[in-house]
């Protein structure tokens, strides 16, 4: 069967889908699709994957993608970050047997993806993503999909949208942000942007960006003319956003919590996503974030959201007629609903700093802090800066670590080969070789083998050994007596 491509396979294979799920790291898992696909979403994404990493790691691939069969997920589109075209099309082929269509993010604007060099930060090397795109459109069984940001020109982000197109990319996500555009920096998201991509290519388009609700979606699809809508933080903290609904949190929780004790996942996910859904009742009950942040085991969660629950219902039994919500929140805090993400001076200003510049800083500017200055570092840092005085975080004196020529992990310094361990053990055990920076001697035991072999070897007499044994034994009697 041919491969669909544009407008065929958004209808056919994507089933018309307006109401997407964001690739979401650690977030976007199955348990998450799966309750996110009961309340409206009509097509998810896997949380973004690292393609070198899911080539080489049946592990990752197994825990992320290879785990149990679930037809209910689909429609499901695989993201990958990637920054070798080989790398990325060998990974797609492991995957493309478990999904409808695999994405290349290139919108992830994060200090991970500049330091992997990836995501949003490949943005300007055009010739490289048109080589990924092409090999894939032709590789793959599946079509080749990309999520992007913008650049703060129209003109240039309609142009790169086309250079796009033209490679082979059969959908295009466009988050209406530029890369410099997160955290408290992030602001509002151009539609202008977006609408003039939709108009510029003849592939289906979605858009990302300032979807709190379902009115956000309607309208977004209104001024832009996209076909579907991807929401990421506004579907973290309404799984019922699709919906049009803003039901009770303890009812998502409870059902979420239910999905993980079939499709199990990390704690760190289980926890993060309750964190999310709870999060304007964990600024009331301070205690119980206390205890969502320390509990070890899904039990343990599980009894900390029955808590949260039964000081809602208190809370509602109290309740006086005509109560209205306090922080200024649109419902009461057990009710989901969007999380505003405060801008850099009202972060600033919970955070107790004054001055403009204090007020521009935020907790990104400060993963790409050069200084050493305990007063610019991050909590984490000035925690790590208190139980080692001499610490340093300038980038300049930190050590520089040579890449494994396999894998791009840092290589062992007196390897042989110059890999990493793991790559070192595979090659020495395969070519039979010694690698001794690394302990791996599997020639000098192979070695020793064959000569333990070859050697003769006297062989006694039961007659023999039996004698011997008498006169070890009438040895051993003179001698305690």
């Amino acid at each position: 069967m041919p491969k669909l491509r544009g407008e065929a396979f958004w209808r056919e294979t994507l089933r018309s889908a307006h109401y997407v799920v964001a690739p979401m790291v650690d977030q976007s898992e199955l348990a998450w699709r799966l309750l996110s696909r009961r309340h409206g979403a009509q097509l998810c994404y896997t949380p973004m994957l690292h393609a070198q990493v899911f080539l080489r790691d049946a592990n990752y691939r197994r825990e992320n993608l290879y785990g149990e069969a679930c037809p209910e997920d689909r429609p499901l589109i695989v993201q990958f970050c990637a920054n070798d075209p080989e790398v990325f099309v060998q990974a797609a082929l492991l995957a493309q047997d478990y999904c409808d269509a695999i994405d290349l993010n290139l919108g992830c604007p994060q200090m991970i993806a500049k330091r992997g060099h990836y995501g949003a930060f490949l943005q300007e090397e055009w010739d490289l993503l048109q080589r990924m795109i092409l090999l894939a459109n032709e590789k793959l069984s599946v079509p080749i999909t990309c999520k992007i940001r913008v650049f703060p020109e129209i003109a240039k982000t309609v142009k790169y949208a086309q250079m796009l197109e033209k490679a082979g990319c059969q959908l295009l996500t466009v988050h209406g942000r530029t890369k410099e555009q997160k955290g408290p920096l992030a602001g509002v998201a151009s539609w202008e942007h977006i609408q003039a991509v939709r108009k510029a290519v003849s592939i289906p388009v979605f858009a990302n960006g300032n979807i709190q609700c379902l009115r956000d979606v309607e309208e977004c699809i209104r001024k832009t003319g996209v076909h579907g809508v991807m929401s990421a933080e506004g579907n973290l903290h309404n799984p019922a956003l699709f919906e049009g609904r803003n039901p009770v949190v303890w009812e998502m929780a409870e059902e979420y919590l239910e999905i993980v004790q079939k499709y199990p996942c990390p704690l760190s996910y289980v926890r993060a996503h309750l964190f999310k859904l709870w999060h304007h009742t964990l600024q009331v009950h301070h205690q119980l974030r206390e205890e969502l942040a320390k509990v070890k085991t899904l039990e343990g969660i599980v009894d900390v959201n029955r808590e949260l629950k039964l000081r809602c219902q208190e809370e509602i039994a109290k309740q006086k007629e005509g109560e209205k919500p306090k922080e200024g929140l649109p419902f009461f805090h057990w009710i989901c609903q969007p999380y505003i993400r405060p801008g850099p001076k009202e972060r600033c200003r919970e955070n107790g700093a004054s001055g403009t510049e204090n007020c521009v800083r935020g907790k990104r500017a400060l993963e790409e802090e050069e200084d050493g200055n305990a007063e610019l570092l991050s909590k984490n840092k000035q925690k790590k800066k208190l139980r080692n005085p001499n610490k340093s975080f300038d980038p300049s004196l930190k050590p520089k670590y040579a890449k494994c020529d396999q894998c791009g992990n840092p290589k062992g310094n007196k390897c042989v080969f110059n890999m990493c361990r793991g790559c070192c053990k595979k090659r020495a055990f395969r070519e039979t070789a010694d690698c001794p920076g690394h302990g791996l001697l599997f020639k000098t035991k192979y070695e020793k083998s064959l000569s333990w072999q070859s050697s003769p070897r006297v062989i006694q007499s039961p007659e023999v050994s039996q004698r011997d044994g008498a006169m070890g034994d009438t040895a051993g009697l003179k001698e305690a007596g």
